[in-house]
């Protein structure tokens, strides 16, 4: 008789259920894992309050959440790297491994992806906020000491702005600029500083996101991107846009590379205009499908538009990185966890939490985080 655990499951929008759910089978090449720590994400939170994500609609209750660690609690009989114990972070992406895409190693744009919490593969591969799972061994990576459960949270997130990074291919000491103070956004500007010991500027409407930045080493300038009347004309979006890049212009000059962490068309818009000649922008913000772009301003440039989904081989890097001692070099990243709620009952209110600028105390809300 298979092992029964709970499982949070959205059956629609902000209608989450605390239901019994049956593990399957532990078949020789997969380890079964006692869920300790998820962090919830942009795409967590629009399931959550749409019971869609864009184009992407929930046909069968879903568990959400992807961001996560636990530990080993029995692997299969093939399974030779890891042991009951271990700590792992959870690489959630199961790839079909057989495509000329997975064989190039560029196993996240697979067509067959089944990404758990994710509705796009039928059936929906249901995601981490559940007491256990059980997942390949292949997709499960180690933690070495030093490197925390909630560590091991932040690694799925650091994976994207590392794959980003690894995609940008800026030189040492490039100047990048980063649009999204939020958590991929700053992460996109941690990692570009230790790796590519880059200058980097960062952008956010939000004034207290952008001072969090600065004065906790994500970022060396900030720019506040007004909050003006929202511009209706094409003419007045180029506009806006041309007026926030000579901002971001003031503080930099231009930048080798801009990661567009927000999917905000002006904020695409400006980074094609804030970049240098022969520089990179790198759109990994997830907003409307269909933008305006002023394409000919990053053509005759050799401006390249970059597209980032999600990561590839990046997790091995990333756990590395934690384990040199990334918070010392980098203190904020210590911070950047700013809500924490205990048990599998919470995360309801973890969800509400989520979707806030501030809490109760006036906090910022950056990360939060589900410690089962």
């Amino acid at each position: 008789m298979s092992a029964e655990v709970k499982a949070s499951v959205l059956h629609g929008a902000k209608d989450l259920r605390l239901e019994t759910r049956p593990l399957p089978p532990l078949t020789p090449n997969d380890v079964r894992i006692a869920v300790k720590t998820t962090g919830l994400c942009g795409s967590d939170l629009h399931y959550y309050n749409h019971f869609r994500n864009g184009d992407i609609i929930v046909r069968e209750p879903l568990t959400l959440g992807h961001e996560s660690a636990g530990i080993v609690t029995a692997v299969g009989s093939a399974v030779t790297n890891l042991a009951p114990g271990d700590k792992v972070a959870l690489e959630v992406g199961q790839p079909c491994e057989q495509c000329n895409l997975c064989l190039q190693g560029r196993y996240n744009i697979c067509p067959e992806m089944k990404f758990r919490s994710s509705a796009k593969a039928w059936p929906h591969a249901q995601g981490t906020l559940q007491e256990e799972i059980v997942h390949p061994g292949k997709w499960c990576h180690k933690l070495p000491e030093g490197v925390s459960l909630e560590d091991g949270a932040l690694v799925e997130p650091m994976a994207v702005a590392l794959h980003a990074l690894q995609r940008a291919r800026l030189e040492e000491g490039a100047k990048v600029l980063v649009f999204g103070a939020g958590t991929v956004g700053l992460l996109c500007a941690a990692v570009s500083k230790v790796v590519s010991k880059a200058r980097v500027v960062i952008a956010d409407i939000q004034e207290e996101r952008v001072k969090f930045a600065t004065e906790n080493g994500f970022a060396d300038e900030g720019v506040v991107v007004p909050m003006k009347k929202r511009p209706e004309t094409i003419e007045e979006k180029l506009s806006f846009a041309k007026e926030v890049a000579e901002m971001v212009g003031e503080k930099m000059g231009q930048v080798d590379g801009t990661f567009e962490c927000t999917g905000v068309e002006s904020c695409l818009q400006a980074a094609i205009y804030a970049t240098a000649p022969g520089g990179k922008v790198m759109i990994i913000g997830m907003g409307n499908p269909i933008q305006t772009l002023p394409i000919s301003a990053a053509s005759i440039r050799e401006v390249d538009l970059v597209g980032v989904f999600r990561y590839a081989n990046a997790y091995p890097k990333v756990i590395e990185l934690l384990a040199s001692g990334l918070g010392s070099k980098l203190p904020g990243l210590n911070q950047l966890i700013t809500q924490r709620f205990a048990g599998i009952e919470s995360i309801p209110d973890a969800f509400a939490m989520a979707g806030r600028v501030k809490d109760d105390d006036g906090n910022l809300v950056i990360k939060v985080l589900v410690n089962m």
